[in-house]
This record gives C-alpha cells, structure tokens and sequence, in this order.
C-alpha cells in the first residue's frame, strides 16, 4: 500500500491576522484544563481559516485527549456517520455507562446487534462517554465543517454541548454560519482579514516581488478571505507579469474560489483527477480503503504525486484533502458515470462485516437505472440502518431500491415502506409522493388500503388538525380486511387524534362518534393491559352508570403490542381515561409510569406529552413547584434538541403561579395557534389556564369571558372541559351570572356524579356551595374540604378554604372567616400560587388582619439545579440515573452534589434529608 509523507502544515499562513481567535482558543483550553467544559462555535466564511485555527487548537492541545469528525456533503442523509468517525477512539469507555446507555451506543456504531434505539438515549450515552473519557485526561472534541454533518450526529452533539458541566470537555465546532441547531450556543466570528493583514499574508506566500497595483487587485479581489489570497497568489506566474512588475490586469482573476480550484481540478492529469475524486467521495480519509478502490479502477499509484506537488491531497495516517471546497469541487466536476465507477469502486473496496452501513450508501449511491438485485440489496442495508438507529438511512435506502425497481408488487411493497420509513423522519413531502408511486400500476386493494393509512398517519404526525381523526377512521376501515393489527393501530391513532382535535373535528369524526366505532371494532380478546381499565369500568357499574364510550373503545381494541403495557401511546390513553373519570389517584399513578416509561425507553417525542400530561397532575395537587421543575425537564429534552415546547403546558404554570404578563403572552398566540391548526385541546388549555389566572387575581368578569370561549361549543376533552366549567362556575356566581353558574354546574355535575372519589365528590360540592342558599352553602364547603383534603389535591383544597373563608367573612362571621384564610393564605404561599395567596391576604385584611409574606427557611441557598440534585439524591437515586433524569452527565451531578454537601455542611447523603427539611409541615386545622 503506498505511503506519502505529511506535506509542510499550510495552514500556518492563514493564520495571520487571527490573533484575536486564537486568544480566545488559548484561554478555552486554560478554562478546560481547570475542570470546566467549554463549547465554541468557530463561524465564518469557507476559505475564512476555520479549519487553520482547529489545527492550531489541536497542537495547543498536547496535553489533551482529542478526537475529530468532518462534514461531508455527500454522507449527510447517513445517520451517525460523523458521530461514529468521532467517538470510535473513546469506545474503551463504554463500560463504564449506564448499560442502556453502552448498548445505545453500540448499536448505533454497529458494535452489536440490537433494536434501534430513541435518539434521546444515544444523545444521553454520548453525554455520559464524553464525561468518561474526560475523567484521567481533559477531552477536545474537534468538528470541522459542522453544516456538513448529518442531522442525528449533529442532534446529539448539540444535545450534549447544552449540558456538558464540569467534566473537563472542550467541544468546537467549526461551521459557516450557525443554524438553528447551534443556536444560544458561543459564537466567536471569523471575520475577513482588513486590508493591512491581508497584504501581511500575501507577502508571506508570493515567492517573488509583485506590482503594487496588483497586490491591491489581488488583496480587493479575496474580499478578506486567507484561503482565496493564497489560492490566488498560487494563480500568479512569471512570465505573465514580466518578472513581478506587470500590471495587475495581466492576472485574469477568476470569479470566485470555487472556480480556482476548478481551474486546479482541470490541470490536473486524468489519472490524478480520478484518484481526487475517488479521495472526495470518500469521508473516513481510511488509507487502504483508498488504494484498494483505486486498484479496482485501475489507478496507478503514481497518480497520487501530482495531487502532493499541487496542495490537493495529504497523506498521513488518513488521506486529508486540503479543503472542504476542493472536495466538493472535485465531486461536482465529475461526470455522473465517473461517480457511479467511485462509489462502485468504494463499496467493493469497503469490508462488508465492519461497516456495512457505509458500504451499502456507496451501493446505492453508485446504483444507475432499473436493477431489481440492487434493489434487494437495498433493502437489506435499509433493516441494517434501521437496526442501528439510522432511520433516515433507511428511508434514503428503500427511496432508493423503489426508484430502482420495475414496476410490480416488488416496487409497490417498497414504496409503502419507503413511504412508512420518510415519516418517521419528518419528510412528510417525501413521503406524499412515495404513496403517489405506490398507489400506480400494479397497486392492489390491500397496498391501496396501506397507502391511505399512510397518508393518515402522515398528517397525524405532521400536524393534528382537525381533519385527522375521519382520515384515521377511514383508514382504519379500509385497512382491516388486509392486516387486522394495523386497523386497530389506526384506531387508536384516531381516539388520540380526537382528543386533540376537540371541537375542531370533522362532522363524524368527533370523539364520542370515533369512540363509539372504536367500541364496536372487532376485538382481539382480552389482555393484561387492558387490566387497568376494570378499576374505572368498576366504578361506573357499581353507581349504575354507563361506562363512557372512551373507556370502553380502549378496553375493545387494547394494547398496541397487548400485554406490553409499558407502550408509552396505551400509557397516555390510559391517562386521559382516568383523568376523564376523575380517578386521581389513578391519574397520577399512570402520568408517574407514562413519563417513567418516556425516559427508561428514551422515547422523546412521547416525553414531551407525558410531562405535559404530567404537569397538569402536579398542578391540581398543589405541586406548582415540581411542575415548574418538569418544564424544565421539558426544556432540557426538546430545547437542546432543537425542539419547541408546547406552549400550553408552561401557560398551565405561569398561571397557577400568578405570572399575569407570561401568561397573556403566551395565552394569545396559543389561542392564534390552535385555531390556525384545527387543534381543540389546545385551545381549550390555554382559555382554561387564563381563567385560572384571572380567578386567581379576582378578576372574574374576564376569567368568565374565556371560560365561555372554552366551552362553546360544548365537546367532551377528557378533563380540561370539566376543569373549565369548575372556573366557569366560580366567575360567574362572583359576577351575578347565576343562570351561567347554573348551567356550567348541571353539565359539571353529569361527570362528576358517576364517581365516588374524592376529587370529584370535592369539586362539586365546592361548586354546589357557590350556587346554594345560606342555609346550605356551610355544609357544602365544609364537605368539599373534607373531601378534597383526603384526595392529595393540595391547590384544590386551599381554594376551598378560600371559597369558604370569602363567604364567612360576608356573613359577618370574622372569626371563623380569619381562620379559613389564614389557611389558604398559608397554603397558597406553601405551593406557589402567589395570586391566589395575594387574594386571601386581600380577604385577610378586609377582616381587619394584616398578613406579611414571608419567604420559607430553607438553609443556605442552592441554585434552582442544586436544589433539583439534592431532592433526587434525598429520593434515593444514584447519580447516573439523576443525570439520566435531568439530561446531565453523572460527573456534572457529582459536581453539583459535592457543592450541595459544602453549602449544607454535610457530608453524605444519608444526611441530605435532615438539612434540606423545612420548617415544620402545617398542622390539621379543624373547619369551623
């Protein structure tokens, strides 16, 4: 195999003019070396010296452990290529993760067998290696050409750049211009050189004396750009300046940078431009990979001297072309047979068992025109991409193997599972016109059925309008005469989808209409995960009452996997059904599992409805501060992901804390929001929300004007309508609505009465107060405290106290009225509702007592994170499952806990509990 020495570094000279960076770059590797972990964004420019300042970085770094990756255009649909390049040196270290975690990672880079795990896990495992790399030696994690890489490798690693603590990592990247990706991470521009250091640097690389006029023409020309000044000055000849001193139009200057190196492609000899491209079309730089494929197209070795001579290509323990720009240069110039041989060549050349995944891209990136045994092969690699994660992979694969495939059954099978695979990726345009391809030539009823639940399912996870839930029961009907258990699939998707559609669904396809099909659906018999449903089912037979049709279509169609009742879609069913029976504690239990669940299994895009759902929970219970904590865990999975919250789970909290300015603001573009896109849930969210707001801050008038924009027109949304009546109920009765108050109460009352708990026995009998005579009204509040108080529903009983302290106080009673605010006064405080607190400590005064705020002692002060890591350790949890909660690396969590131990003057955990305790928790109080 041959071998080239290392050319002299070039880059050396494109330093000039980059004090300033390379300041910044020193001072980052200081900050590391201390034990901190730094991220910086090296943005600017191709040509701008970028990948000069990484090389500089990289030989500041000797003390360091230092890995690199580089963007290639041509792998940016391969899941986790660059991210394989970059950790494969730090895999000794994989045993020392979580074993979840380990096997993510060795899945994903094709260590072993296994199915494809969530994305989030692979970014948590990544988290954690890089943690463990950094323990003996600091770590310097260089990425080169950041827009280049694929979207799962740079998700990741975004991911772990938002969290990285003290674990003695350094993470730059280097990239044109910062997309969303990057965004809030620090930038350090890399700006055009001035006109003073760009003459500097052209003096440092002509080899002769030039006219002046042509050194400004030259310096005018590359605009600031060190690459274009030492390409240009690489352009200038002797005989065509007459010695140096000619005038400066005796240079044609090419137009840009992209045409030099063209005019540098084309002078070389063909047998040198073949091996460049074969070299471009490569991104692993593996030396042998290169010369093996080059054997096979018949390229002398001695083809690889011009390319030193001239700059092109550098060989040293991999291949390193000496820009970004020449490889992609390279690759456009060649004609489209010249890429199919290179790819050809590459995929023979490239070991089928240590990397099929790479030699299947060449595959199908050298396939041309209609050939059914690449197709199968296509295929193949398509279930290994998918088996390690790379569905995006997959779907390039099986696009790939349908355009190459006759017209058939064979092409139509692959266009529905192309079409299923560009889903799950988010290309729902891709995936349109996929099933426009299935559904032509020789397409059967049955591919016929299976493309238009495809195209259901296409806009149920592109965008829950209210159009999905009839295009699910369509599919639904159409597809079960050919595959039963996708029926029942689509029907489920359907229950969900028309929950979220709410009053925004299709004539026929609301929920009680779906439910209703869903109920009367061929069953598959029973199974242990439709057990949880008796406990509901239960309670309506024992009152005698019908069992809604939610719960019975559920309890019909079952469990997506049966008994696998862990599926985070059954989990979230399941949850909606407790919570439209008012079964709290069944509520709670399953929000607790479902996001229990979300995080055990890394399953992101059912996380963040499960903290949602969760969150209400919270919320109800009197928990406003662990529920701010969950959208913070919110935040932290979806925001470093790039992701969005969902505006109306922080709008739940904003509200319940008393935070008037953020919840208008958001209130009013999540209202905008759902109407735009047919989504009922959410708007009935956020108008309940700014009702709680305003019953909070009393003012009822408003708070009854949402309500009714909440409620009209009457559609069942599994608790968020019924939470909405009970705010409804209490604006009206204080405004004089009473005929509303009336109304809201018998429609309450018509859910509430088919259950025994507390929470709903609670709830309308703290309404039923608000409507009754004075006679009645004290027996009904004191009920619904009782109640309420045995429930765990620690804010809904605090507004009983309320409800009730307001009422004594307007029957002249100031005794017992003092007695009932200064409970909710002090609730209130307890939980974090500071306008519901401001509205007791007004009702308080009015009594004639003066009540002061007073901030809990809690100790010494931790930061709002020490405070999540020493509530977790007092829990019982470890670090490494704390860091898998929190989205931080175990080492980051030691840190914390070890600043926790100093400010609370302990030593261990076991201590925790005692020095984080509050003052002593409130006594029973009786009701007067």
């Amino acid at each position: 195999m041959p071998t080239w020495p290392v050319q002299a570094d070039r880059s050396i000279a494109t330093l000039v003019g980059r004090e300033r960076e390379s300041v910044r770059l020193d001072r980052l590797l200081d900050e590391v070396r201390g034990g901190a972990s730094r991220i910086l964004i090296l943005s600017g420019e191709a040509g701008s010296g970028k990948t000069a300042l990484l090389d500089r970085l990289v030989r500041a770094a000797d003390d360091f452990q230092v890995v690199s990756t580089v963007g290639v255009q041509a792998e940016r649909e391969l899941p986790f290529a660059a991210l394989q390049q970059l950790c494969t040196p730090l895999l000794a270290h994989l045993g020392a993760l979580p074993a979840r975690q380990a096997s993510a990672l060795r899945v994903t880079f094709c260590v072993e067998d296994g199915p494809a795990p969530d994305r989030l896990l692979v970014s948590l495992a990544l988290l954690g290696l890089f943690a463990e790399a950094a323990v003996d030696r600091p770590l310097l994690c260089v990425v080169d050409d950041e827009q280049w890489i694929d979207a799962a490798s740079a998700e990741a690693l975004t991911f772990a750049a938002r969290r990285l603590g003290e674990e003695s990592v350094a993470l730059v990247f280097a990239t044109r211009s910062p997309g969303d990706r990057l965004d809030g991470l620090p930038v350090e521009s890399v700006r055009p050189l001035d006109d003073a250091d760009a003459d500097r640097l052209l003096s440092s690389t002509l080899p002769f004396a030039v006219d002046r006029r042509v050194r400004d023409q030259l310096v005018a020309d590359a605009h600031g750009n060190p690459l274009a000044l030492v390409e240009l000055s690489r352009e200038l000849r002797m005989a065509r300046l007459g010695g140096g001193y000619g005038l400066a139009d005796a240079l044609p200057l090419p137009a840009s940078l992209d045409a030099v190196f063209r005019r540098r492609i084309e002078a070389l000899s063909p047998e040198s431009r073949r091996l460049l491209v074969l070299a471009a079309a490569d991104a692993t730089g593996n030396i042998r990979l290169l010369w093996d494929a080059a054997a096979l197209l018949g390229i002398p070795t001695d083809a690889a001297r011009q390319l030193v001579d001239q700059g092109c290509l550098e060989f040293g323990l991999r291949v390193r072309l000496q820009h970004p720009l020449l490889r992609s240069a390279a690759y456009r110039t060649a004609t489209s047979q010249e890429l199919a041989d290179v790819h050809a060549a590459l995929a023979a050349a490239t070991d089928p068992v240590a990397d099929p995944d790479r030699r299947a891209w060449h595959r199908a990136e050298a396939a041309t025109g209609l050939d059914d045994d690449t197709a199968r092969e296509l295929e193949s690699s398509a279930e290994r991409a998918r088996a390690r994660g790379g569905l995006a992979a997959a779907a390039a694969f099986l696009q790939r193997a349908t355009l190459l495939s006759p017209a058939g059954a064979d092409r139509t099978r692959r266009a529905l599972a192309a079409a299923r695979a560009t889903v799950q990726v988010g290309a729902f345009d891709d995936a349109r016109a996929l099933l426009d391809l299935a559904e032509t030539g020789s397409a059967g009823p049955a591919d016929l059925a299976r493309a238009q639940q495809l195209r259901a399912e296409v806009e149920f996870a592109g965008d829950r309008n209210g159009r999905v839930p009839a295009l699910l029961l369509a599919a639904a009907e159409a597809i079960r005469p050919w595959d039963p258990e996708l029926a029942r699939s689509s029907l489920l998707d359907a229950l969900r989808s028309s929950v979220y559609a709410g009053r925004f669904a299709e004539e026929g396809s609301d929920l009680a209409t779906v439910a209703r099909v869903a109920a009367s659906a061929p069953s598959p018999g029973p199974s242990r995960a439709t057990e949880p449903l008796d406990r509901i089912v239960g309670r309506y037979e024992t009152n005698g009452d019908p069992v809604p049709a939610f719960v019975s279509a559920l309890r019909n169609i079952g469990c997506p996997n049966d008994d696998h009742a862990s599926d985070p879609r059954w989990l979230s069913l399941l949850a909606f059904a407790a919570s439209g029976a008012w079964d709290f504690p069944f509520w709670d239990a399953l929000t607790g599992r479902f996001v229990l669940e979300c995080r055990e299994q890394g399953a992101l895009s059912e996380l963040r409805l499960a903290l949602t759902q969760r969150i209400y929970v919270l919320l109800l219970a009197g928990r406003a501060r662990e529920a701010e904590e969950a959208i913070d865990e919110l935040t932290a999975a979806l925001g470093t992901m790039g992701g969005r919250m969902a505006s109306y789970s922080a709008l739940a909290v904003a509200a319940f804390v008393g935070r008037e300015r953020d919840v208008l603001e958001v209130a009013d573009a999540a209202i905008r929001d759902a109407h735009a896109r047919g989504e009922g849930l959410v708007l009935t969210g956020a108008r309940w929300a700014v009702c709680v707001l305003y019953n909070g801050l009393g003012h009822y008038a408003e708070a009854l004007d949402h309500a009714r924009g909440a409620l009209e027109p009457p559609v069942d949304e599994l608790g968020l309508d019924n939470w909405t009546l009970v705010e409804l109920i209490e604006a009206a009765s204080r405004t004089g609505e009473r005929d509303a108050a009336e109304r809201a109460f018998a429609r309450l009352t018509r859910t509430t009465r088919q259950s025994d708990g507390g929470w709903a026995r609670g709830i309308q009998e703290r309404c039923a107060a608000l409507l009754a005579d004075d006679a009645e009204a004290e027996t009904h509040y004191r009920e619904a405290i009782r109640l309420l108080g045995h429930s765990g529903l620690d804010a809904e009983e605090a507004r009983a106290h309320l409800l009730y302290g307001e009422w004594l106080r307007r029957q002249r009673r100031r005794s017992g009225a003092r007695t009932q605010l200064r409970l909710a006064h002090q609730r209130f405080e307890a939980v974090g509702m500071a306008a519901f607190a401001e509205r007791a400590r007004r009702e308080l005064w009015a009594t004639g007592e003066v009540v002061r705020s007073e901030a809990p002692t809690t100790g010494p002060a931790l930061t709002a994170q020490e405070e999540q890591i020493a509530q977790l350790a007092t829990d019982g949890l470890s670090n490494p499952e704390i860091g898998v909660r929190l989205f931080i690396s175990a080492r980051t969590v030691e840190y914390h806990l070890g600043k926790v131990f100093a400010k609370l003057n302990i030593s261990s955990r076991a201590q925790l509990a005692d020095a984080r305790r509050a003052p002593a928790g409130r006594a029973a109080r009786p009701v007067e």
